[in-house]
């Protein structure tokens, strides 16, 4: 008799796989608020009583089929009433009461009565009680199904269960052993390692060997992709991990990961990789509408998800956006959740930062518990910090919810009165701040303020089921939604924030920001076995480990370009002030350094620059003063397609042209102009953001916890942006250029202890004259460096 296969099988992942039916509708589940819903299911069990056992770990072995299944999960709560043990599965929601009816969702009953099986099984009983527990976040109420089965009634529905999983557990079976075979059998992608490709795939590796963390700075040229990956799928191999995460900030980053992957596939690896797309963008509908009511894709999406699953998964190992949108139009399901589902059989996730890290979008299939033994790869983690800030904070707008008060009119009593309540209080709000020259902040929660805000989404969230269809529908929605984000910000807020009030006029905003995430980043990289950040502009690395959640086991690493020194001619000008209050009289000086850097050879440029109104001030200037040089200025709010207008500008070779932009913009960072597309820049200033009331709170922050305050709001995110803008002179090993550096403080010792290891050496240029010459020295020099591989 043959042995029985094996198949690790978590509970929810069984449910959905063989339980989901039905439509998408998110019209009135707003967003998650995780960390609220851990503190209530805590809560709920504490006042069920001390016979009431709270998160329960249960196993069981099942043999069918030709598997044996090894089906686990934790139960909320299990307790015995009048003789007979209940199984209780507790589920918060933001749904109005109206809408929870006894089966409002299958997936809940069907999650219940598996544990209820196996607490039946293991404890030999007759039978189970299952109940779902409802409690409603914004009200506070609760409401409580119940239901009995017997030992043989909950047998055969587990038994049902795994019978249609079947097909999927062989699939899971044969790709297994189809993938690591190949893993087993793979070289690294390329002929020879880059200079530091080779210590940084030894890092990564050993890093999930350990079930650590990870923080490396990685010049650009080293290969990053194809060092952080390679050594990854080799741990997925050797059974260290089962699926690597690779997160981005761009999609740019996200595609070379992906033709990173598909180069590994030429030399034999195979490996099941989706590229998620954010919602909105891949969404089939002009405006997105996730219900039956509205889009043929949510309606009755899960009747057809699974075959159309199966199908995408039997035809492709490397699912793009394309590859999604074509079997989603086939199949008229939802390419976003279609692309979700893969994710769950994939082998690499190739997203953005938000899948991970933000408590609204990230993917609860994976993260909503404990985690899993994952690898998170996270490129370009200097963006990570502010990205960070941004998902765990959230605003609210007086104007916004007065607006949505006037549309409905008293005639919508009940939502007009808790709108109206919420206005009263921020018009309160609004007399403090007048009282204090604007606006204020404080380090303590506005609980009152709250209080009325979950009144407002209880009444939200009824007047949207009592109005399906209506012409206010989706300003209704849309406010539920922000203050169901406001609220869930809530639940995160602690010493590590401040609540920020400020009027303008009649408006109030009201934000709760996070000054520090490294302690919610941390909390998300748990739910992981191993984390890898890494990015070529890590400077200061210790600032970056230290505001990206680093612990005592954390491993830093810095390693050295890979390009020869002498290919970069890098000049300081310290002769001029860039500062705010300089900048008029610095203008016609710092228009003259670019036109000496400019007319040693003909090729393009980019000059970087603090504002649009400085950059403005010096093109104006240069234009006048050197009009036989071709420029091109950035403008604030450049779409898509202008911004790839502006771009293939630097395409054709030969004649000079100069790229006015702004220090931090979108030309900034995350372009490749390899070669003679880009052979120089010149960065105005030290990258100092603008003084704000928000960085001012940030430099108080880290004054109290650590006396550098200055340097972790303003001096290290600036001096990131000045090394990203350099960073795009030399791409390959076969690039030359310039790079010149304009203001007094890049010669002080605070600014110079943050120039990476390879601009050591720089020659200082304090007036056109020595400018013109060292550039004209330089391009007489031969390059220098050969043919590298390493991807």
């Amino acid at each position: 008799m043959p042995a029985l296969r094996q198949i690790k099988l978590p509970v929810k992942k069984l449910v959905a796989m063989t339980a989901q039916c039905g439509s998408i509708d998110s019209r009135y589940t707003g967003p998650d608020r995780a960390a609220e819903g851990s503190r209530i299911h805590r809560r709920l069990q504490r006042q069920a009583g001390d016979d009431y056992q709270a998160e329960v770990a249960l196993r069981i072995d099942a043999s069918h089929g030709g598997f044996l299944f090894t089906v686990e999960g934790r139960a909320d709560g299990i307790f015995e009433q009048d003789g007979q043990f209940t199984v209780d599965e507790i589920k918060t929601t933001a749904v109005s009461f109206e809408l929870l009816h006894e089966d409002f969702d299958p997936m809940h009953w069907a999650q219940a009565m598996c544990y209820a099986h196996i607490y039946c099984r293991k404890n030999e009983l007759p039978g189970m009680g299952v109940q779902l527990t409802y409690y409603q976040i914004d009200t506070r109420q609760v409401r409580r199904f119940q239901r009995t089965y017997t030992a043989l009634q909950l047998e055969e529905y587990f038994v049902g269960l795994l019978e249609k999983y079947r097909v999927w557990a062989q699939f899971q079976l044969d790709w297994s052993a189809l993938r690591d075979q190949s893993i087993r059998d793979l070289s690294f992608p390329f002929a020879n390692y880059r200079p530091g490709q080779r210590q940084l795939a030894v890092a990564v590796y050993r890093t999930v060997q350990a079930g650590s963390r990870l923080y490396c700075q990685a010049p650009t040229g080293i290969g990053k992709t194809a060092s952080t990956l390679f050594p990854a799928f080799k741990s997925l191999g050797e059974g260290l991990c089962e699926k690597i995460f690779y997160l981005t900030a761009k999609n740019t980053t996200a595609g070379a990961a992906l033709q990173a992957v598909e180069h590994m596939a030429a030399g034999g690896l195979r490996a099941k990789t989706v590229a998620l797309t954010a919602k909105d963008k891949i969404c089939f509908l002009e405006e997105r509408h996730c219900d039956p009511d509205h889009c043929p894709y949510a309606d009755g999406h899960y009747d057809r998800a699974g075959d159309a699953l199966y199908q995408l998964l039997q035809q492709h190992d490397h699912i793009t956006r394309q590859v999604l949108e074509d079997a989603a139009r086939q199949n008229r399901v939802c390419p976003f959740e279609l692309g979700l589902d893969c994710s769950l059989w994939c082998d690499c996730i190739i997203g953005d930062y938000n899948y991970l890290f933000d408590p609204t979008v990230a993917l609860k299939r994976f993260f909503a518990d404990d985690g899993g033994p994952y690898v998170f790869l996270i490129d370009e983690a200097h963006n990570l910090p502010d990205r960070a800030r941004e998902m765990y904070s959230a605003r609210l707008r007086k104007s916004d919810l007065l607006q949505l008060r006037r549309q409905l009119g008293k005639e919508q009593r009940q939502l007009f009165r808790a709108l109206g309540k919420v206005n009263t209080a921020l018009v309160a709000r609004r007399k403090q701040c007048q009282e204090q020259g604007g606006g204020y902040t404080q380090k303590r929660q506005d609980e009152e303020l709250i209080s009325l805000l979950q009144g407002c989404s209880a009444s939200c969230a009824q007047w949207l089921e009592e109005h399906r269809g209506h012409a206010l529908e989706q300003p209704v929605l849309e406010q539920y939604f922000a203050i169901e984000d406001y609220l869930r910000t809530a639940s995160l807020f602690d010493e590590r924030y401040i609540l920020l009030v400020r009027a303008f006029g009649s408006e109030v905003v009201v934000q709760q920001l996070c000054l520090d995430p490294a302690h919610l980043l941390q909390q998300a990289m748990k739910k992981g076995r191993a984390a890898v950040l890494f990015s070529a502009t890590f400077s200061p690395l210790s600032f970056y480990a230290q505001v990206l959640g680093a612990d005592e086991q954390s491993k830093k690493y810095q390693l050295p370009s890979p390009f020869p020194r002498k290919n970069l001619c890098l000049l300081v000008n310290g002769a001029l002030s860039t500062r705010y209050q300089h900048r008029q009289q610095s203008a016609p000086a710092v228009a003259d350094c670019i036109a000496a850097v400019a007319e040693g050879r003909p090729g393009h440029y980019m000059a970087y620059f603090p504002s649009y109104s400085y950059l403005q001030q010096v093109s104006n200037l240069f234009g006048a003063q050197y009009p036989h040089i071709p420029q091109l200025c950035q403008q604030p709010g450049m779409d898509e397609e202008a911004r790839t207008a502006f771009l293939r500008r630097f395409d054709s070779g030969g004649d000079t042209l100069v790229g006015f932009c702004v220090l931090g913009g979108v030309f900034g960072e995350g372009i490749d102009l390899v070669g003679d597309r880009l052979i120089g820049t010149v960065i105005v200033g030290v990258g100092l953001p603008q003084l704000s009331t928000e960085l001012d709170a940030m430099r108080d922050y880290y004054d109290q916890k650590n006396r550098q305050g200055f340097a972790f709001a303003y001096q290290f995110p600036g001096m990131n942006k000045v090394l990203q803008a350099a960073g795009r002179v030399i791409r390959d090993e076969r690039d030359r250029g310039v790079v010149l550096l304009i203001d007094d403080r890049f010669l002080s010792p605070r600014y110079q202890m943050l120039f990476p290891a390879h601009w050591q050496g720089f020659a200082r240029t304090d007036s056109v004259e020595a400018i013109s010459g060292a550039v004209q020295a330089f391009w007489q020099q031969p390059a220098v460096g050969g043919n590298q591989s390493g991807g």
